[in-house]
C-alpha cells in the first residue's frame, strides 16, 4: 500500500513544481491558500449536503446508491481541495463535478412514487378504538 503512495507522492509534487514554474511562486502560494479555503468551506458545509442527500433519497429523486456516492465524493473532493497540489486540486474538482452531476441528475429525474403496502378499504375511514368507563 505505502509503495503505491509515493509514487503518487512524487507525482503530485513534479507536477506542483512544473505549474509552479509556469504561473510563479505568488500565484502559486495563492492558488493553494485559495483551494485550501474553499476546501474548508466545503467541508464545514458537508453536514448540509449529506441531509440534502437523504432528502433527496426519501423524496425518491435519488437511489441509495446514488446518494452515498455523491455524499462520498462530496467529502473526498472537499479533503483534496484541502491537500497542497495541483493533482490533488484536480481530483478534488473531479470529484466535486460528479458530486454535482448527481445532484442536477436527481432534479431532472422525475420524482418516484413509493409503493406502501395498502390493504383494502374506504379511503374516507378513520379507525379509531372508544373506550367506555
Amino acid at each position: 500500500m505505502i509503495f503505491g503512495i509515493i509514487p503518487l507522492f512524487f507525482l503530485e509534487l513534479f507536477i506542483s513544481m512544473k505549474v509552479g514554474e509556469e504561473i510563479g511562486f505568488g500565484s502559486s502560494v495563492l492558488w493553494i491558500m485559495l483551494s485550501m479555503l474553499f476546501g474548508i468551506v466545503l467541508l464545514r458545509s458537508s453536514p448540509y449536503a449529506f441531509m440534502g442527500n437523504i432528502m433527496s433519497v426519501q423524496m425518491g429523486k435519488l437511489d441509495l446508491k446514488s446518494a452515498n456516492n455523491a455524499s462520498m465524493a462530496y467529502l473526498f473532493g472537499s479533503i483534496l481541495l484541502i491537500v497542497p497540489g495541483v493533482m490533488s486540486d484536480i481530483m478534488g474538482v473531479g470529484m466535486l463535478l460528479y458530486t454535482l452531476y448527481l445532484r442536477l441528475l436527481a432534479k431532472i429525474r422525475p420524482q418516484q412514487k413509493q409503493n406502501y403496502k395498502r390493504t383494502e378499504g374506504d379511503d374516507d375511514v378513520i379507525d379509531v378504538e372508544i373506550i367506555d368507563e
